[in-house]
């Protein structure tokens, strides 16, 4: 039985080498994907983008802002002058975070009073705000040491937390689970459609019949397109009603959203069915593409916080367009020119995979 078992395994092995395509599977994409997980997985802040707000002209409140911008834990965004201007700005990204010096400032460090500063955060990201606001405190203890090292006057630093007041890490996750579930549902439905058809021998009969390959491809979209929605919907209803979630944005701009999305997601899956011979190999070049791709979107980790070479490849990603969206729509009236700029990027990626998988199938048949 032993040397039965040990035959069966060894066939299995040589046949799983001998095939090219799986060989190529098991060696390559493990490669690649160590290389992304160690760039893109960091939980590292650094670099924030920090606008500010001073309101003060004296020589103290001057110095308590450089001790911002030589930290590199901040990069320097546009200044504001407003409540309004300041919104904005953590709304459209521009900033994470605006530190608002009011005029009283340097007037109250030179009489020894209690001086007061407020640092607003973009608070989608429930624990960068957190990281951000340490790093805020460290700075404003270590400038009132500075002045004062044996009695340091206070510097009082607010903390206010926007957009998820309550940093409620749920605020974060849910609206990203209706880009990652509904892609991992789209590309898979779509990327067993051909490869399923040539398991059975009914992919040659299909290429027999009058439907051109544009036909056949809108004929294997169309299902998955409707998966895909059907799963970001149920997504959206659970977050919701079961978890409370709040949708300030425009339902009927987001469905729109995630049909484009969706579509990018049946590219994918259709592009990678083409290339595919078995229903395993479609599985696993759906794993190999999905890993990655939620690793680079900014679903766990802010994208600015990666390697430019990892920013620049997140610019291929459709999952990173429909996250600054869905988290949009949930948590903000999210902007028009925002949703502009987000949606064509998921619609020129859904064009070319869709017009790469009509080829490959047009020349197979040839």
């Amino acid at each position: 039985m032993l040397a039965r078992i040990i035959a069966l395994v060894i066939k299995e092995l040589i046949s799983l080498w001998s095939d090219r395509k799986t060989r190529f599977v098991m060696l390559i994409p493990p490669l690649i994907q160590v290389v992304i997980f160690a760039n893109a997985a960091t939980y590292d802040v650094s670099h924030v983008p920090l606008s500010v707000w001073n309101e003060d002209l004296g020589a103290q409140s001057a110095e308590y802002i450089r001790g911002f911008s030589g930290s590199p834990a901040f990069a320097p965004a546009p200044d504001v002058f407003s409540p309004a201007q300041a919104q904005h700005m953590l709304e459209s990204k521009t900033a994470a975070a605006v530190l608002h010096v009011p005029q009283d400032f340097s007037a109250d460090m030179l009489a020894g009073r209690a001086a007061h500063v407020q640092l607003l955060i973009d608070a989608r990201r429930s624990n960068t705000a957190l990281l951000i606001g340490n790093y805020a405190a460290e700075i404003t203890a270590a400038y009132a040491a500075s002045l004062h090292p044996d009695t340091p006057p206070p510097v009082d630093i607010e903390l206010t937390d926007l957009l998820n007041p309550e940093l409620q890490s749920r605020w974060f996750i849910l609206p990203g689970l209706v880009a990652i579930l509904s892609l991992i549902m789209t590309t898979m439905v779509s990327a067993l459609s051909l490869a399923r058809e040539r398991e059975l021998g009914t992919y040659e009969q299909m290429l027999v019949t009058p439907l051109r390959p544009a036909e056949i491809m809108l004929g294997k979209a169309i299902p998955s397109l409707i998966v895909g929605l059907l799963e970001a919907n149920i997504v959206l209803v659970a977050a919701l009603v079961l978890f409370g979630l709040p949708f300030k944005g425009n339902l009927p701009v987001f469905e729109f959203c995630t049909a484009l999305f969706s579509l990018a997601g049946v590219g994918v899956g259709l592009a990678i069915s083409a290339f595919t011979r078995t229903q395993q190999q479609a599985i696993l070049g759906v794993f190999v593409f999905v890993a990655p791709a939620v690793m680079i979107s900014g679903y766990a980790t802010p994208v600015e916080n990666m390697p430019r070479a990892m920013q620049l490849l997140s610019l291929l990603d459709p999952i990173r367009y429909m996250l600054v969206i869905a988290r949009g729509m949930f948590l903000e009236a999210l902007p028009a020119s925002v949703v502009l700029a987000q949606s064509w990027p998921m619609a020129l990626i859904a064009l070319v995979l869709l017009i790469a998988a009509t080829f490959m199938v047009r020349r197979s048949i040839a």
